[in-house]
């Protein structure tokens, strides 16, 4: 039997795994002190709210995945696109040894022959944007006000880098965990051209970055339509985009991008994470996922963006679930 990391990898590069890659098992996601920095002080539950360090105001309603920023009135930070140097502060990135030392013992309680030791980075490069000045602002800077959008993103892609450059320094991890949501249900937030003039380019850097350290697995997080982003994703260098819902014809992205990257989703939340869950209908979308596009490339499990759900029992059914399942398909 593979571990958990060479099944990972053998997914990946379509060789020969022996079962499923289920949900997020293959990733150890370990928190650091930047990390803990631009989340902010306190634990969010539902029906909770509290500030990052960058002093966004977060709210997570019942009933949902996860948080949302509050960008409105009173909450919106940035209102001036052009004044962001007034308003943006970067989040320190170096900290003392001391305070690395826990976070560097967790990393080396990981036996690395079997798991990847998982960096996080939340929220990323288009939601820093969106989270400042609410998403209306944003979509309009883009046209009106492209200069200072270049900037401010060049701003948080440094912010980024040196995130990259501490984290692979002190714990060495081997695979990142990086969230930006680039799109709704339905369709891209931004055109593959614009796409490609002002998120391409910071996230090439980004990614580059930690790769150049010795990260080999990026993972993005993105629960939306975004098909016509792949390329550009490619480009980037992420190995397995985590979150597409099912409007992106996955059977279809899997065949044509298949060995260039990687697909981890299967059970949009949407319709399988509700109050009316039910065992049967997991085991009919995973059957229904895995009879459509394969064994190869994908790695199942719920499209939010970590371990959990918001009903609670669905998540760990589904891992029950694909499990029993493997022995069927990889016979």
């Amino acid at each position: 039997m593979l571990s958990t990391k060479e099944n990972l990898y053998e997914t990946l590069k379509g060789g020969h795994p022996d079962r499923f890659v289920n949900q997020f098992g293959y990733l150890k996601m370990l928190p650091d002190p930047i990390f803990l920095g631009l989340m902010g002080e306190g634990d969010l539950q539902p029906g909770g709210t509290k500030k990052t360090g960058f002093g966004v105001t977060m709210c997570w309603a019942e009933g949902t995945p996860g948080p949302f920023p509050m960008c409105e009135g009173e909450h919106k930070l940035l209102k001036d696109i052009t004044e962001w140097k007034n308003v943006v502060k970067m989040l320190p990135t170096e900290y003392s040894d001391e305070a690395w030392a826990p976070f560097v013992a967790m990393a080396d309680g990981v036996d690395r022959d079997k798991e990847l030791v998982t960096a996080m980075v939340m929220p990323g490069v288009f939601e820093k944007l969106h989270y400042f000045m609410g998403m209306e602002d944003t979509m309009i800077n883009f046209y009106e006000e492209p200069e200072a959008m270049h900037e401010l993103i060049d701003y948080f892609t440094e912010y980024e880098c040196a995130n990259a450059r501490e984290v692979c320094k002190h714990m060495h991890p081997e695979a990142l965990f990086h969230h930006d949501d680039w799109g709704s249900q339905r369709s891209t937030f931004l055109s593959p051209d614009m796409f490609e003039e002002f998120i391409v380019p910071a996230y090439k850097k980004i990614y580059g970055t930690w790769k150049e350290n010795g990260v080999k697995v990026i993972v993005h997080h993105n629960d939306a339509y975004s098909a016509t982003l792949v390329p550009a994703m490619i480009e980037m260098g992420i190995d397995v985009w985590q979150g597409p819902v099912k409007e992106n014809d996955l059977p279809e992205l899997v065949k044509k991008y298949g060995g260039q990257i990687s697909f981890h989703c299967g059970l949009d939340n949407g319709k399988y994470d509700t109050a009316d869950w039910s065992p049967e209908k997991i085991e009919a979308g995973l059957r229904e996922f895995f009879d459509t596009v394969g064994t190869k490339y994908v790695i199942p499990g719920f499209t939010q963006g970590g371990e959990g759900s918001a009903f609670a029992g669905a998540y760990e059914c589904a891992t029950e679930t694909i499990d029993r399942l493997s022995k069927e398909y990889f016979k």
